[in-house]
């Protein structure tokens, strides 16, 4: 069932599910709240209440909106924790992950810990010795590029074929058939081409300034970054001592909630159990 939370700005969908501590979970840029179903009925079972998000501009929530940066979802995510009675974690994957950054960082009351999945946080430069050399880098950024330029689902499925390396998780043909229905749309890509086009220097600018427990999930084959736990580890550096800390799921791509919701999830649940450090 989706319930709706109307802004100043626009209207977010969002369902919940579990009893507990507030878990809320942010997508990445051209997905929907959905890809977190596995992950957020793990969540339940252990105790907590789980709320998936679609980001403004997709899945059940508007378009329309006046801008989509990273900064902007952070509000709406404030927004969200308040409308459900706060605090929370939040989880973010890729775009949203930069959104969590903020969101700690301009909000502490409300934001207890964040989980960033894969995420676009720091500011982005091509590589040009990796798009040389690594076909796994050149082809990724030259999908993500091809979908921005030509705002074309056809592009962006091939990108998710590739971000998903190996074999593909349960449901995995369904959720991409629902995601091109869904781009397809009127406004839709035009949306996904905003947020490729919206730079994450406003969550580097808030890495510092983050104060509560944040861990880091990065998968080894994400397309993404040339390596990914050297860019974990640069997320990881640039947050205040003992605030940061690093995961990284042997085999995943750039969407590790989804291909391995088990082992993502109870990375997350332990580091929800652990003593924050001082």
């Amino acid at each position: 069932m989706t319930d709706f939370l109307d802004t100043p700005d626009g209207r977010l969908g969002y369902d919940s599910v579990g009893d507990g501590p507030l878990v809320v979970l942010a997508h990445g840029m051209g997905d929907n709240r959905r890809v977190f179903r596995e992950m957020a009925a793990l969540l339940a079972e252990s105790g907590y209440r789980a709320v998936s998000v679609d980001l403004r501009g997709h899945g059940d929530s508007g378009t329309g909106w006046p801008s989509y940066t990273r900064t902007d979802t952070a509000g709406d995510l404030l927004a969200l924790i308040r409308h459900l009675g706060g605090p929370a974690v939040v989880v973010g994957h890729s775009f949203a992950g930069g959104s969590a950054t903020i969101a700690a960082a301009l909000e502490p009351t409300l934001v207890s810990r964040i989980v960033e999945i894969a995420p676009f946080t720091r500011a982005q430069k091509l590589d040009a010795k990796a798009f040389r050399t690594n076909a796994r880098y050149r082809k990724g950024t030259l999908l993500l590029l091809g979908t921005a330029l030509f705002r074309s689902p056809k592009v962006w499925k091939r990108y998710l074929d590739h971000a998903y390396p190996g074999t593909k998780p349960a449901g995995y043909a369904e959720h991409v058939a629902a995601l091109d229905a869904d781009l397809r749309r009127p406004g839709r890509m035009a949306v996904i081409a905003k947020m490729g086009m919206s730079a994450p220097t406003d969550a580097g600018a808030q890495l510092g300034a983050v104060t509560c427990p944040a861990l880091v999930v990065e998968g080894t084959l994400d397309p993404d970054w040339p390596d990914p736990r050297r860019e974990g580890e640069a997320i990881v550096a640039a947050m205040p001592p003992t605030r940061g800390h690093l995961h990284v799921i042997d085999g995943a791509g750039h969407y590790p909630h989804a291909q391995f919701p088990a082992e993502t999830t109870a990375a997350v649940l332990d580091f929800l159990d652990a003593e924050p450090q001082t």
